[in-house]
Order: C-alpha cells, then sequence, then structure tokens
C-alpha cells in the first residue's frame, strides 16, 4: 500500500485513493465538501499540546518526532485495526495544512504506517 503526503490547500485532484485528514483541527477556508474526504483522523494527529509546544519550530524536530512516535505508539493497535480494514490496491493521501513542508507530523505518521504494515 502506498503512503503519500500531501498539503490539503494544493490542488484536489480526483483520485481512487483514500483522502484522510491527519490534523487535530479543521483547516481554514475549507470547505467539508471541497475536502472531499474519506476520513478525518484527528485522533492521529499530535496532541494539542505536544503540537502547541513544538509550533514547528526546526530545533525541536528531534524531540518532537520521539513525543509524536510515543504517542502513536499508545494508539498502535487503533492504527493498525484501522489500516486491516482497508483496500490494500488503493493508496492513502495523508492530508495536512501546515505551511511548513519539511518539519510537520504529517512525514512522521507516515513514516509510522509504513513500518506497521
Amino acid at each position: 500500500m502506498l503512503i503519500k503526503i500531501k498539503r490539503i490547500y494544493e490542488e484536489n485532484e480526483k483520485s481512487k485513493n483514500y483522502r484522510f485528514l491527519i490534523d487535530r483541527l479543521w483547516p481554514r477556508g475549507i470547505s467539508k465538501e471541497n475536502a472531499n474526504l474519506d476520513n478525518w483522523l484527528k485522533d492521529w494527529a499530535p496532541s494539542n499540546e505536544l503540537r502547541k509546544w513544538f509550533d514547528h519550530e526546526a530545533e525541536k524536530w528531534n524531540d518532537f518526532k520521539k513525543k509524536y512516535h510515543k504517542e502513536l505508539d499508545e494508539k498502535e493497535e487503533e492504527i493498525k485495526n484501522y489500516l486491516e480494514n482497508l483496500d490494500k490496491r488503493k493508496s492513502i493521501l495523508l492530508l495536512y495544512a501546515s505551511k511548513n513542508k519539511e518539519y510537520n507530523h504529517a512525514k512522521i505518521l507516515k513514516e509510522y504506517i509504513e513500518n506497521l504494515i
């Protein structure tokens, strides 16, 4: 199963892939209809406390990654069970709102899921 990440503000291309929003907060300026989502997996996003602490500061990246992994480990069974019920012939597109394409949780979640499947 191929997993990709993309900003939700980028062009919404029609596809047969799963489209999952992975932010805890709904992105500004995006309607639910235009988002064209299969699911909003807000519980897979970093906790509010962790998200606010990190604030996309590059010098905190390694610590953020460790802390976020710890949060994901607590949800590992839930994530595995969810993924097991997906059609393996489809790809997954993880959508996020952050302007920072280099330091964002989508990269970490993508890597985490790839290690689970």
